[in-house]
């Protein structure tokens, strides 16, 4: 589970200008043209390593591994996750945030609150 440095860095990924509405309604994204559809395969890779570590974390309180060690693997697990949500936030930004603003009106509005709320909760956790 030494992979802590790997799993910090965030997928680079590039926006995609495909059009259409996700899965809350919102004319911005089709489920196939998210903004992080270009890094997907990242993103799945990261995640999968994310829970790879999870399972890790089991095994060692399971075997009363040392409290530090097992804190140390948190810590690394955490930082993927908060690489990851940086990571799709940057995407959003990107790709539905920019294209909702260009368009204007009602909807640019909407996509820079939900970013807003996106970034409190982050900031939160």
């Amino acid at each position: 589970m030494s992979e802590a440095t790997e799993v910090g860095s965030a997928p680079s990924s590039a926006p995609n200008s495909a059009q259409g509405s996700d899965a809350t309604g919102d004319a911005c994204c089709t489920s196939d043209s998210h903004g992080y559809i270009t890094a997907k395969g990242d993103y799945l890779a990261r995640l999968r390593r994310i829970e790879g570590q999870a399972r890790g974390l089991q095994r060692m309180v399971d075997e009363d591994k040392y409290c530090i060690d097992i804190l140390t693997q948190v810590s690394a697990m955490t930082k993927g996750l908060q690489a990851v949500a940086m990571g799709l936030l940057e995407d959003h930004i990107g790709h539905c945030v920019v294209k909702a603003a260009v368009a204007g009106g009602p909807e640019a509005d909407a996509k820079i609150k939900e970013a807003n709320d996106a970034i409190a909760r982050l900031v939160r956790s």
